[in-house]
């Protein structure tokens, strides 16, 4: 039994242990010291009060929060019953640098377009239905495999601060344009400019900024070529317009060409599609000459207005179908469509074309760039597309069950580019999403509320903003002039080839290919020439 003069060990445990718990902690609690002790005995002027308190931290604050913050957001995975696809594997890969970036205040294209779809993927819980990788900038010999040594080298160096002086040295003088009177935009090397209202205006951040979204599209294309997953989405990429030594169309890396130079190495055929409203001419002119990649592009044609000019980029007619006389003809489909086309025509249109180019084309690999400003509403676009439609695009190209690559693109209006991106997200993993966002767990509920903000909705109604110009007779004869195309495309030898042919083998079959052409041009040579010496044959003298 203890000693009436020394404290029993409850007494020093309740005295010195204390009970934590969050309702106890309060940046009000009195901060008093702890009580003072001697060989287990208080002291005479020992404060009577239990000991106080630590003072609550941000980093306390913080990790609250972020209990709380998954603790609803698992409530709503398990509501809306979000799990990962059965039989199939998708990544996402993404690095929240680039939402930091900054066009500039009147650019059509915001980064942080990025940010709210990541805000949407996170609080519907579909980042619990993927594999996620924080993706790490490409390297310029990586970049390297498409575009021009002097571009890549002066993209890895380019800032405001620096732009004068690479303008400055001969190595990159000699890619300034020529000046005009009447220019309103000074252009510097590869089309790039520090002016107001420049298209590929140089930013601060802009190195890190491209090559972070291409080196994610690349680890993407990775997870595919190594069969780690069956579909990878990259929301950060998809810049179809930069050509091999120059930006075009807010576009400075073409990710996409890398990627599909790296599915070549893997793949005997690469099918691309593009749903943007702006024609992909950048792929497009990349394999113009490669009959293992054909481009499939669905875009807005024609002029933009009473002015008479043409939509950007002004290509994509539905007669161009690759570099005439190579063994790419044929290989390049462009489905050019008038303004204001609708979720019925589009269905009808989108469906038609790529299930048979699918089929005639047979590839081992489909790269899907989702570019939304094909939606309705969107700053740029033209089009009268709902998210839903957008995403049914999607929905029919994964029913292939081919290696799929998800890439972004364009796309203006910001909330609705994120609600159109994280819906094809859940399209992607197998999930149905409620049309409520959970503006509760998102950081910027004030982007999607409100009637101008689509009232809290995931799915609103786009209100019909441009003139339907398209007929039904018109997109069916589309449709015909892209199966006769196809005719060439299911005859040639590339189709055939269920393996990856060699640089030989490829070689040989051109030659094959050039010497029968060769052999018809001879033989029309004769016979012209024969026809020339006979002309009595040809009924002149009767």
């Amino acid at each position: 039994m203890a000693s009436p003069d020394i404290p029993s060990r409850q007494h020093v445990r309740d005295t010195i242990v204390q009970s934590w718990s969050r309702d106890s902690i309060s940046r009000s609690a009195p901060q008093s010291p702890p009580s003072h002790l001697n060989n287990g005995h208080s002291t005479d002027d020992a404060p009577s009060n239990p000991l106080a308190t630590p003072p609550i931290t941000d980093e306390d604050e913080r990790l609250w929060r972020e209990e709380e913050l998954n603790r609803k957001i698992m409530q709503g995975v398990e509501e809306n019953g979000i799990t990962r696809p059965k039989g199939y594997k998708v990544s996402f890969h993404y690095n929240s640098r680039v939402e930091d970036m900054h066009f500039g205040k009147t650019h059509p294209m915001k980064p942080w377009r990025l940010t709210l779809t990541k805000h949407l993927v996170l609080g519907y819980g579909l980042h619990y239905a993927m594999d996620t990788y924080e993706a790490v900038a490409a390297g310029k010999d990586q970049v390297r495999a498409f575009h021009d040594p002097d571009y890549v080298d002066f993209l890895a160096q380019v800032s405001p601060q620096t732009f004068a002086d690479l303008c400055a040295m001969p190595r990159f003088a000699k890619y300034c344009p020529p000046k005009h009177e009447n220019d309103t935009i000074d252009l510097g090397p590869f089309n790039l400019s520090t002016s107001a209202g420049a298209d590929c205006p140089v930013f601060d951040g802009m190195s890190t900024y491209l090559f972070l979204y291409t080196g994610a599209t690349l680890a993407a294309t990775h997870q595919l070529t190594t069969q780690q997953t069956d579909i990878a989405v990259n929301w950060s990429g998809g810049l179809h317009h930069a050509h091999r030594g120059e930006a075009s169309g807010f576009c400075y890396i073409n990710d996409i060409v890398l990627s599909i130079l790296d599915m070549l190495r893997y793949f005997p055929r690469v099918l691309y599609i593009d749903i943007d409203v702006h024609h992909g001419d950048g792929v497009e002119e990349a394999f113009q000459r490669q009959p293992r990649v054909m481009t499939l592009s669905y875009h807005r044609y024609g002029p933009y207005d009473e002015t008479g000019h043409k939509f950007f980029p002004g290509t994509g007619d539905i007669t161009d179908t690759g570099l005439k006389g190579t063994v790419g003809e044929h290989f390049a489909l462009n489905v050019p469509i008038p303004s204001g086309i609708d979720d019925r025509q589009y269905k009808f249109l989108f469906e038609a074309v790529t299930g048979r180019a699918i089929e005639a084309f047979n590839p081992s690999a489909i790269v899907l760039q989702c570019g939304a400003d094909s939606l309705g509403g969107d700053r740029l676009g033209q089009f009268n597309i709902n998210i839903k439609q957008h995403g049914e695009c999607v929905s029919f190209v994964k029913r292939t069950r081919l290696p799929l690559l998800i890439l972004g693109g364009g796309g203006y209006t910001a909330r609705n580019v994120a609600r159109a991106w994280c819906h094809e997200t859940a399209l992607a993993t197998d999930n149905v999403l409620p049309d409520a966002i959970p503006l509760d767990i998102v950081p910027r509920p004030e982007a999607f509320q409100n009637r101008a903000h689509g009232n809290g909705l995931l799915y609103p109604p786009f209100q019909r903003l441009h003139n339907n110009e398209c007929k039904d007779a018109d997109l069916e004869g589309m449709v015909k002039k892209i199966d006769t195309e196809l005719r060439y495309v299911r005859n040639s030898p590339w189709v055939k080839c269920e393996q990856l042919p060699t640089q030989g083998v490829m070689t040989a079959v051109m030659e094959e290919t050039d010497e029968d052409m060769g052999k018809a041009e001879a033989k029309a040579e004769r016979e012209r020439r024969w026809r020339e010496r006979n002309p009595a044959g040809r009924g002149e003298l009767r």
